[in-house]
């Protein structure tokens, strides 16, 4: 069942603070430039004190939209255009977009050579990092709204955001359910409770969900029931390898298609569009984003190479060999965590990341160039995500205006460019403080993985056997459940994670959402959307409050 269906359109009415028949706000409008600037710059140092001192990342998405929301009620006329729900919606689109780049793409990969030693590199690994991030953010932001990207496709997080502006807005009883979720969300995380797999579970493909769940359970109890631990021996990452294999057949094979996109007011613009069916991105346009994307990874990788210095250390046969897999590995990444970050809110970059400092390993790449390329491919996927939550969270809010395409592009771009401005802001915090955390021994644990991987190998020299051998079950399942459900990507995801207790909140969550759909009809998906949405939202304001426990 697709996911449009599970959410009900708001009233027509126009948003608080946007005049009938305007055009998009802007970026640019003075205030909420202004607003978006600050709260980049706290998303930013959000995002890099948690991954420094604790190792996590926190969505912030929400904080900056309840910030947005609490700015529009300041009784001073010039900040009550904040009101508006789309403002606040370029408003949690900054900040989540700081607070990503800042933890996951740049102070993650940076650490990556200064832990290798190499703290002359760290500089151009920035270089590095910043441009892949960029790159990976422009290729979401023209596949959002495909057929292998959908807007309709779950991405909870962005549903999460979504439905918390909008209760904000509204009031009545969607503000009170969604309220009283976030307060159980904020709670479990104060219990160490993931509730937010469990919000995940009452938004997402409830296939994609059970075979995410059936993967966390496998992880977490795979000691006691098969006295092995399936965490270990790259056995996750080897059902990664089979279902992000087909997955990227699924996406070739979907790319190559040749028919129109279901575009409405594109060609008609008096016409009404359906939001809910209206496919934005064609396959030619897909197609054409990739290939560029590609394009634009192989010149990041030329610009790191040349930074770097591996122009001198290398040959010149070797160095191209290193820059084509550089760009190949930063695609299919972005594009594999992408997939699994739509389906479920989690976003396994970590393990892809590793298969591919596996393959540098297992090709022969030497440590330096290979340092360098586990730092370039890392900085692409996390922001990709978080691009898919905010467009999908942007979609949600303008599905009802007319007419409904012209104003949905527009949106998007806007959101964009507050993008840019949350990784302008993380570029200047990641670079002004990355020596201070650096000096006190505040490294990102995933960057001490990759470099001590690169440093001492893969140690078990049957690591390629099993990955090729549990490839094969993780390609199955993924060619069993289609493109729509990335099931085989789910496994593997769920694998990956070792999160007590979150097997049987996600499981029990499905339980609930199949009993009470049956019971309650058509409604139960708008309840359910709002409870889930504020569990998730009461997860992330946990997460962001663990800055308090980090200082």
């Amino acid at each position: 069942m697709s996911h449009h269906t599970s959410v009900t359109a708001a009233n027509t009415e126009p948003p608080t603070g946007d005049a009938p028949g305007s055009g998009h706000p802007r970026v640019r409008e003075p205030v909420l430039f202004v607003v978006l600037a600050a709260l980049s710059v706290v998303g930013a140092l959000i995002g890099a004190d948690l991954v420094a001192k604790l190792g996590i990342s926190a969505n912030t998405s929400v904080v900056g939209a309840l910030i947005a929301m609490l700015v529009g009620r300041i009784p001073i006329a010039g900040l009550r255009k904040m009101r508006s729900v789309h403002r606040q919606n370029l408003a949690q689109s900054a900040i989540s977009a700081a607070t990503f780049a800042s933890a996951n793409a740049l102070l993650s990969s940076i650490a990556v050579p200064f832990v290798f030693g190499r703290k002359d590199l760290v500089w151009p690994m920035l270089a590095g990092s910043f441009i892949g991030l960029l790159i990976d953010t422009w290729v979401l932001y023209r596949a959002f709204g495909s057929r292998l990207l959908p807007a309709d496709a779950a991405w909870p997080p962005g549903t999460a955001a979504a439905e918390t502006i909008k209760a904000g807005d509204k009031g009545g009883k969607r503000a009170l359910i969604l309220g009283a979720g976030t307060l159980v969300g904020l709670g479990g995380t104060l219990l160490s409770l993931p509730l937010s797999a469990a919000g995940v579970a009452f938004l997402g493909n409830v296939w994609a969900l059970l075979m995410f769940g059936v993967g966390l359970g496998l992880r977490e109890f795979s000691p006691t029931l098969f006295h092995t631990d399936l965490g270990a021996g790259f056995v996750p990452h080897g059902v990664m390898v089979g279902a992000g294999v087909v997955a990227l057949g699924q996406a070739i094979r979907l790319i190559a298609r040749r028919r129109p996109a279901k575009t409405s007011t594109a060609q008609t613009p008096d016409a009404p569009a359906d939001p809910t069916t209206a496919i934005t991105v064609d396959e030619a346009t897909l197609r054409r984003t990739l290939i560029r994307g590609y394009a634009l990874f192989t010149g990041g990788a030329v610009v790191l190479a040349v930074v770097g210095g591996l122009v001198s250390d290398m040959s010149p046969l070797g160095l191209v060999g290193w820059i084509l897999f550089a760009a190949f590995a930063a695609l299919v990444h972005e594009l594999i965590v992408g997939l699994a970050a739509m389906q479920s809110g989690w976003f396994p970059s970590f393990a892809v990341t590793l298969i591919f400092l596996v393959f540098g390993l297992l090709i022969g790449i030497p440590s330096v160039p290979l340092a360098l390329l586990v730092g370039y491919v890392s900085a692409t996927g996390p922001a990709f995500a978080d691009m898919g939550y905010d467009l999908k969270a942007g979609w949600l809010l303008r599905r009802d205006h007319q007419p409904w395409d012209p104003y949905e592009r527009e949106g998007r771009r806007e959101q964009f460019r507050a993008a840019i401005i949350g990784f302008a802001a993380a570029l200047i915090v990641v670079a002004v403080l990355w020596q201070s955390y650096f000096r006190q021994g505040l490294i990102p644990p995933v960057a001490k993985v990759y470099a001590d991987t690169v440093k001492h190998g893969l140690g078990d020299p049957g690591v390629l056997r099993t990955m090729l051998l549990w490839a094969i079950p993780g390609a199955l399942i993924q060619l069993i459940g289609g493109p729509r459900r990335q099931m085989g990507v789910m496994l593997a995801t769920g694998l990956l994670i070792l999160t007590p207790n979150a097997c049987f909140l996600v499981l029990a969550a499905l339980a609930v959402r199949v009993v009470y759909r049956r019971f309650r009809g058509p409604r139960a998906d708008e309840e359910l959307n709002l409870v889930g949405a504020g569990l998730i939202a009461g997860s992330s304001l946990g997460d962001s409050a663990q800055i308090i426990k980090a200082g």
